[in-house]
């Protein structure tokens, strides 16, 4: 292969994705392995292993555990740039840097199917499918440090329906700190629900200590992985600092790690939850992670408010389809998100060092 300037992964991944759209490989052929790509073509073992990972990304190929990588491209499936025109795309569309690759969201699916046929028209669980609740509790075991039992998780429809939730079981006496700047749909969801809101300044790592000693707030409602819109992610020193509030004014904290999954460290972030289970309500959904459409989040509760939610808010029904869930839970258990997790997280890193 002709090697020419720039990032080396890059040219082989164009060179493959050529290949692939027009014809010299088809829907189904068996590519290459790394090890073979990588004696004929001259390239190291990281850069084919970086350029099949973006191929498989992007959707043109998949692998199979001990079989290799297959493509999975097919020319219906997608649109040059050029053919596409703006009145063309969905209203809602949006360009999305991270998304999650269509052909491992649609092997999930047709394996859901398979395996539950029918049963994926059944309601489920009040609280949300057992399946995923059980899958999401191996999931923050082994990559966030959570150690949950799946009684204590609620699947809703995104983080909207958790501060309804909130504000409802919290009821509206309650004055919520927030941060400010900060999401903008934080404070209008609650204002809606009639709960007083108490906006806590930020500094470089999270909220200033002197506004947490003013405020008379009894929740707080933190992003300590990166708030909106400045980007502000808390130390380990504040996000104790919040745990301290909480203890010494026997206070809950909503810990909404919106997106942390892309964290580029090595070492899973510390959170709230991790650190004090009893005090911290853990919020996170998929819609940054899989896709806005799929409207799945879940939330944690304490022990305590886990006996205040059953007593007067176990009559919600859940609003995920039976169906969504199943995926996402197959997604969890195959480690097909954690793969796709792990490859942005790659990138990001590799982008920090340049």
């Amino acid at each position: 292969m002709k090697k020419e300037k720039g990032p080396a992964y890059l040219l082989l991944y164009e060179e493959m994705r050529r290949k692939i759209t027009e014809g010299d490989f088809v829907y189904g052929d068996k590519l290459p392995s790394k090890r073979n790509l990588t004696l004929t073509s001259g390239y190291s073992p990281v850069t084919v292993e970086h350029a099949y990972a973006l191929l498989e990304e992007e959707g043109y190929l998949s692998s199979k555990e001990r079989s290799g990588y297959f493509v999975s491209y097919r020319q219906e499936d997608f649109f040059s740039p050029s053919a596409l025109k703006v009145k063309d795309y969905p209203v809602a569309y949006e360009d999305r840097k991270n998304t999650f690759p269509a052909s491992v969201f649609e092997k999930a699916a047709r394996k859901v199917l398979s395996e539950y046929g029918e049963k994926v028209l059944y309601p489920c669980e009040e609280k949300g499918s057992i399946v995923l609740r059980d899958a999401l509790v191996r999931y923050l075991g082994r990559s966030q440090n959570i150690h949950v039992c799946a009684d204590n998780i609620l699947i809703g429809a995104g983080s909207e329906y958790f501060y309804t939730v909130i504000a409802a079981m919290f009821g509206r006496s309650r004055i919520y700190g927030i941060e400010t700047p900060s999401y903008h749909s934080i404070r209008e969801s609650y204002r809606s629900e009639g709960v007083r809101v108490d906006e806590l300044k930020l500094g470089n790592h999270g909220i200033l200590k002197s506004e947490l000693d003013r405020t008379p707030a009894s929740v707080l409602h933190v992003t300590p992985y990166r708030s909106f819109p400045t980007g502000m992610s808390t130390d380990n020193k504040k996000r104790r600092e919040y745990i301290q509030w909480a203890e010494e004014r026997n206070a809950w904290i909503i810990e909404d790690d919106y997106a942390s999954e892309y964290s580029p460290s090595l070492k899973a972030e510390e959170s709230l939850c991790s650190l004090d289970p009893v005090h911290v309500l853990y919020m996170n959904t998929f819609t940054e992670t899989v896709s806005p459409s799929i409207r799945t989040g879940y939330m944690i509760l304490p022990e305590k408010l886990m006996q205040i939610y059953q007593e007067n808010q176990s009559f919600r029904n859940c609003p995920v389809p039976l169906y969504i869930q199943l995926i996402i839970a197959e997604l969890l258990n195959s480690g097909a998100f954690e793969r796709q997790m792990n490859r942005i997280r790659r990138k990001k890193r590799n982008i920090r060092k340049d």
